[in-house]
C-alpha cells in the first residue's frame, strides 16, 4: 500500500478549510451556506440530522456537484459556500479536497462533523422516514 487512509485524511487536512463549530453554526442560521451531509443513510436514522442540512450520500457527491452529470442535483445550484460533514471530519476532509481538485471553489468542512455539533447541543433534529 502507497498510502494510508490516515495519510489520505492528513494531507486532505492541510489543504482544505476546516471551520469551527460556532462559525458554521452561525452560517447556517443566517442562511450564508450550505451545509452538506455525508453520512451514510443508517447513520441519519439513528443519530439525527441537522435541520435545513443536504445529504449527498459520500459516494454521490461528486456527480451531484457536477452540473453536467446526468445525476446532478439542483441544491447545489448555489452561490452559497458548501460545508461538508460526516460523523467526526474524515469523509469531509477527503471530499473537500476532491470538490477543490473539481474546481468548486467555497468548500470547506466543519472541524470534529456532526459529533461535534451534536455534544455542542447544536439543533437536531430526527430524520424524516420514508413512507411504505
Amino acid at each position: 500500500m502507497k498510502k494510508t487512509s490516515r495519510q489520505l485524511v492528513d494531507e486532505a487536512m492541510a489543504m482544505v478549510q476546516t471551520r469551527p463549530l460556532d462559525e458554521v453554526r452561525r452560517l447556517h442560521e443566517q442562511g450564508e451556506a450550505l451545509l452538506v451531509d455525508l453520512r451514510d443513510v443508517r447513520e441519519l436514522e439513528r443519530e439525527g440530522v441537522i435541520p435545513g442540512a443536504v445529504h449527498a450520500p459520500r459516494g454521490m457527491l461528486e456527480f451531484w456537484v457536477d452540473p453536467e452529470s446526468p445525476y446532478f442535483h439542483a441544491a447545489f445550484a448555489t452561490d452559497k459556500p458548501l460545508v461538508l460533514f460526516c460523523a467526526a471530519g474524515w469523509r469531509s476532509a477527503l471530499s473537500a479536497r476532491t470538490l477543490m481538485e473539481m474546481g468548486v471553489e467555497r468548500v470547506s468542512h466543519l472541524e470534529g462533523g456532526f459529533g461535534a455539533w451534536k455534544a455542542a447541543g447544536a439543533p437536531v433534529a430526527e430524520k424524516a422516514r420514508r413512507p411504505g
